[in-house]
This record gives C-alpha cells, structure tokens and sequence, in this order.
C-alpha cells in the first residue's frame, strides 16, 4: 500500500476553535492519544505565541512517543534583519521540537496588501528562514498559507514560493487553502501540476468554510499529496479544519493508502475521538461519519431486516474496523426484526415469542406517538424489554406525591416533596427538600428506598433536560423529561412524558431507580432487601 503521512494540528490550529481551550496538561493528554493512534506528526503549538505552548513542548519532550514527531509552528522571519537574528524562528528551536512547520504568504495579495512588501523580500524570507532552520538539523515543512487562492491569481508567484522553500532546503512543502474556498476539481489540477514543478514531498491543509475540507484533502491525495494536514473532529477556526476522523479511515479503506502502522490502530479512531472531544468539553457530534454515535445506527424495519442477514446491505465499511459499534433503533419506525435484534442484545431468547414481540411493538408504537422517544432513553426501553419478556418485579409500589414550592421574604425558594410508597408491603412515608422540584423528588425517593436498598447510594443523577413537545399549546404544553444517572461505572438514561412536568420527571426518576434496581445493582438482587435490619 501506498503511505501517506499524517500531521495531526489538533493542538495548534484546532485551538484557534471558537470555544477551544486546553490545558497544559490537556494537550499533553490528547498527544499520547494521538501516538497511541499512530500519527506520524503531532504539531504542539506556537512556542513564540504564548508561555502555554512553551511549557508543553517542556513536557512533551519527556513523554514516551512511539510513533510520532513533535512538531513546532511558527512563521518566517520577519522583513527586517536575518533569520538568525529572529526572536520567533529562535524560540522554535529552544522548543527542542525535532521537525519545524513554519507558514509563509503564497498569495501575492498578502505580499503587497498584508505584509507591504517586494515580492522578492518575501521569497528572501522564506529560503533565509528554512536554511537557517536546516541549518540547525531540524526537519522543516513549509505552510503555504492561501496557496490555492494565490495559484488561481498568479500561478507563478505562487510557485516561486515553493522553490524559494526548496532552495532552503525544506522537506516538505503542504499548499494551504486557508480560506476554505477552493473545490475539489480545483484542488486536484493544482496538486496535480505542483507534484510535477517540485523535487520534494508535497502536503495539503485544508479549512472547511465550504464543507469541502475532506473531499479537497482526498482530492489531493489523489492528485500526488503523500502528507495530510488536519483536526481530530474537523476543530478549528470558523467553520474547521479537515477532519482527520473522516480523512483516515477514507485513506485506509477506500483508497487503500496506509497511514496509520496497523489495522489495530485504525480499531483505536472512534475512542480517539471520543477522548478528544470529551477532553475539550465539545458536544458530541452523533451524526459524525465513521465515529459518531448514530454512524451505525439502523432504524428502519426494512433496513434493520436486511441488515440482520448482511451488514453489508446497509453498511459501507464494518463499524468495529474503525472502533466503532453497530446500533438497532427501536422507535415507531421499527419493525418486527428490530424489536428481535434488540431483544437478542439484551439477552432474552424470542425465537418461539413472536406473540410477546409484537404486543412490546404495538406498545412502542403507541407511547411514541404519545411523545416518548427511546433513541436517546436506553435504559427505559430496556425495561419495556425486561417488563414484557423477562422477569419483573416491583421493587416499591407508588401511592402518594406531593410537590410544593415555597417563596420566604429573602426571595429564596425551598422546593419540598413528600412521598408515600410501599416495599414489600411495608409502608413508607417520607419527606425531603431540595434545590428544585427534581431535586426534591430524588432526594424523598432515596430517603425512602435506601434502607431497603443500601445500594442506591452510589447512584445519582448527572444531568436533566427537558423538551417542550408541543410549542403551539403554551405552558399546557406536553413535555419530554430526559434524565441521566450513573453508579460511578455505568451510565444510562431514562424518559418520562406528561402535560405535567412535575410527573413527567416523576415517571423518568422512577425508570432511573428501577433501572438501577433491576440491571445494576450487584447480584443477589434480593440480598439486600432480606438482610437489611428494619
């Protein structure tokens, strides 16, 4: 297989994200997950930029690397003076870093409207900086910044800055569209026509403002590029960098280019991604091809049937090649095959309870069509499951509720809530307040069941969201309550749906508790209720 090599900027351009910022300690993370990966260059950051950058290569140098190189960013010389006598190209090498980007202007635009310069003195700057860099045995690549928009305005300057960067003695030279404007046929020519004017090595860097950032990046690959620039997730500045996430696995399995150093690596992508965006607090993006949660999730009956006797008929690469896991939807779209696939996941043996199936499909189908959505609610549809073809019991039975709320004169309010339920028979009355009406109900219903079930104190909730089903209908609207919970190890999530929001909470804070009760909880399940002392 051909080889393409990967220089990961997760840690420099990446962070030039609206919303991004790491930590030392953040950075140096996400750099041994991306050697854990098998990326051949991990650029740091700017080391003449900020103290942050400077400390990191600090550490970094220390850390057991395994595949990659680090790399420093910076820009050429300034107009003034010599590359020796440079401030920022210096701070590059006290970083330590073996290999060197620096970017320089591609586009005559720049040279005269940014930099007010000679075209000349800007061709000067950039052999004098990658010399000097050679200079002192470093690996240098040249970032030509606006390459593609400067090719398209003047095809021979922008070439002179490719071979001024030669004439220096570069490595690699990557042609950058900064702007993020240029089109795959456009970026294919260009690469193309480079790949035949230069004697080195040629990469790209592409931006997403037009949601081309893959495809030019693939498209120059196939142009003759055989060094890649890009984000894990596609972070960046405005609309991203090309996402790495996408770019490998295309590389890997559709056009058999290799650029990570085994197939097991390529098996590590989806939880690098994961980690890289858990890392920087990002929202997880579910749709996100290859490694987003929804990547291979089938919900269709057709398409859930057919997949049942092929992946392969609704599947463009199998998911566990890049990590990845296959997901059967279980929604008012499923049909009986879903239910069957879902129930086999769980554990429970339908063959011969076809009946069973389609009396839970029914049921589905009617409480999302009352505004239920079990998607993103696991775990009360797993206890749909539980209820209709396994073995259930109530571990308390409801009676009584009660929610208030109390507004004292130093404008602070107290949400109580009182319950009463039964456990084994055995009434209990309790009372509790909180911060909130849910919080009040969490607190009432642990108060209540904790000494039967000592175990719910490792539970608790982590977030809660509700969503408005029915705008048009005001505050009489129906609402849909989400609520996530977790033992420290396991996370699931439950649902509840109500006119009402109070109840709608109830209804999910009950699936949290019988969820816990009837999956997590360490077995025997009933060891608990028979030796706790009452």
């Amino acid at each position: 297989m051909e080889s393409v090599l990967l220089l990961d900027t997760t840690l420099r351009d990446g962070m030039q994200g609206e919303g991004i910022s790491l930590t030392v300690a953040d950075k140096l993370r996400i750099a041994e997950k991306l050697d854990q990966l098998g990326i051949a260059y991990i650029e740091g950051g700017f080391p003449a930029a900020n103290p942050k950058d400077q400390e990191f290569f600090q550490h970094a140098l220390t850390l057991p690397l395994k595949h990659a190189k680090l790399t420093a960013f910076g820009s050429t010389r300034r107009p003034t003076g010599t590359a020796k006598e440079d401030e920022g190209l210096r701070a590059l090498i006290d970083s330590g870093a073996p290999v060197i980007t620096i970017v320089g202007k591609a586009w005559d635009f720049h040279v005269t409207e940014a930099l007010r310069l000679p075209f000349e003195a800007n061709l000067d700057m950039i052999e004098d900086s990658v010399r000097w860099l050679k200079e002192h045995d470093r690996e240098v690549i040249f970032d030509a910044e606006h390459f593609f928009d400067g090719y398209q305005h003047n095809p021979d300057y922008a070439i002179a800055t490719l071979q001024a960067a030669v004439k220096g003695g570069v490595d690699f030279v990557t042609l950058c569209d900064t702007n993020g404007g240029t089109l795959p046929g456009q970026v294919g020519e260009i690469v193309k026509r480079v790949c035949e004017l230069v004697s080195v090595p040629v990469g790209v860097h592409t931006h997403n403002d037009c949601e081309l950032a893959v495809a030019n990046t693939l498209a120059a690959v196939t142009a003759g590029a055989t060094m890649v620039h890009g984000t894990i997730n596609g972070i960046g500045e405005r609309c991203g960098n090309a996402n790495l996430a996408s770019i490998i696995p295309n590389l890997e399995l559709k056009m058999g280019k290799s650029c990570l150093p085994s197939p097991d690596h390529l098996r590590l992508l989806t939880q690098t991604s994961r980690f890289v965006g858990e890392i920087a607090n990002l929202v997880p993006h579910s749709y996100q091809p290859f490694v987003g949660h929804s990547a291979f999730a089938h919900k269709g009956g057709i398409h859930v049937s057919a997949i049942a006797r092929n992946p392969d008929t609704y599947e463009h690469v199998r998911p566990d090649l890049v990590g990845n896991e296959r997901r059967i939807l279980v929604s008012e779209l499923s049909g009986l095959s879903n239910l069957q696939h879902r129930a086999a996941e769980l554990g429970f043996d339908v063959e011969h309870r076809k009946d069973d199936v389609r009396a839970l499909l029914a049921q589905i189908k009617e409480l999302e069509y009352q505004g239920y959505q079990f998607e993103g609610a696991e775990a009360s549809e797993e206890l749909l499951f539980v209820k209709a073809l396994g073995e259930y019991r109530d571990w308390f039975e409801f009676d009584f509720m009660r929610v208030e709320a109390t507004k004292g004169n130093d404008s602070t309010i107290i949400s109580q809530a009182i319950i009463k339920l039964s456990v084994d028979g055995e009434m209990v009355h309790t009372v509790a307040e909180g911060n909130g009406p849910v919080n009040a109900l969490d607190a009432a219903l642990r108060k209540a069941l904790q000494p039967f079930y000592p175990s719910i104190k490792t539970m608790h909730l982590t977030d809660y969201k509700v969503r408005v089903l029915d705008e048009k209908d005001g505050t009489a609207a129906k609402v849909r309550v989400l609520i996530e919970s977790t033992d420290g190890s396991r996370v699931w999530r439950t649902i509840g749906v109500s006119e009402n929001v109070i109840e709608a909470s109830w209804e999910a804070l009950v699936d949290s508790m019988n969820y816990f009760l009837v999956r997590v909880m360490p077995e025997p399940r009933h060891a608990e209720l028979t030796a706790t002392t009452r």
